[in-house]
């Protein structure tokens, strides 16, 4: 699942008229250091895109990479660490279920977040620079949305890759086009959301393996946005309730429906903002009779 998907196409867009290749100081630690954040990005991804696989969580309880999580601040409960295989991934999959999945819970997806709302502008922004940099959004189990935290995650990860292996190749202008992308990401979209969630995730979290790598993606994201000196706003704030944007609809009661005898001037008076109505406005005022 962490390499499906988002499949990548190979196209790439051209080199901006008037770039050039820099010379980077030292192009094997940056190459070190995409592939290690590349690294870490993964790893969230597979807590948060969907319940976490088995072959996940048997990778996570090795010795070797349990040392490492250590290493990096996570503390496990006897919940994660002693629990048998099979009943810890049927914990996992009931925890999943209730706090990202359920009625009341939090799903992890941006558009509820700072919306309210499912398929908002935060999911169209992200599909438009999905198909911009050539990556596909493929569907796992369940439906996937362009917005969710997971997929936006492995998203960066790919970038990441991307960049390594321009690096690689010597291809400088491209490593550095995509480190601006991934700024532009994250101000557009994962700094703007979540730091705030992950605090609420790992505070409303029963099992110790979703408190933690809560905690680890809040941190995480600290440091990522400090290392490439980024100021962004945190509009998630941990809110338990996130109260729903108004809909707005771009349809005037006084519009002619077939757009036959539109002229100029009528046309320019229906699109002006004034004359966006709400829907809820419509009701209140009772209009929806204005429409048949």
């Amino acid at each position: 699942m962490l390499k499906t998907v988002l499949a990548f196409d190979d196209n790439e867009d051209d080199v901006a008229a008037g770039e050039t290749t820099a010379v980077l100081a030292s192009p094997a630690e940056t190459i070190a250091d995409c592939r290690a954040r590349a690294g870490i990005y993964h790893l969230l991804c597979g807590a948060f895109v969907e319940e976490p696989s088995s072959e996940y969580i048997a990778a996570l309880r090795t010795p070797a990479t349990l040392a490492e999580l250590a290493a990096a601040g996570l503390r496990f409960d006897a919940d994660f660490l002693d629990a048998p295989h099979d009943a810890l991934i049927e914990a996992l999959a009931i925890e999943y279920t209730q706090q990202f999945a359920s009625s009341g819970g939090f799903p992890a997806v941006e558009s509820v977040r700072l919306t309210g709302r499912y398929k908002q502008q935060p999911n169209f922004d992200t599909m438009q620079t999905y198909q911009r940099l050539g990556f596909v959004l493929r569907p796992g189990r369940f439906e996937v949305f362009a917005d969710q935290l997971g997929v936006e995650l492995m998203f960066v990860a790919e970038l990441l890759e991307r960049a390594a292996g321009a690096l690689e190749q010597g291809d400088a202008v491209t490593q550095r086009r995509l480190e601006k992308e991934i700024k532009r990401f994250w101000t557009q979209h994962l700094g703007r959301w979540v730091r705030g969630y992950s605090r609420l995730i790992e505070r409303t979290a029963e099992h110790s393996f979703f408190r933690e790598m809560a905690r680890f993606l809040g941190g995480f994201a600290a440091e990522e946005i400090e290392a490439m000196g980024l100021r962004i706003e945190d509009r998630d704030q941990a809110r338990l309730e996130v109260p729903k944007d108004e809909i707005r609809v771009e349809f005037n009661p006084n519009e002619p429906v077939c757009n036959g005898c539109m002229t100029d001037a009528l046309s320019t008076t229906l699109s002006a903002p004034d004359n966006v109505r709400r829907l809820e406005e419509m009701r209140d005022a009772n209009k929806l009779n204005d429409l048949r």
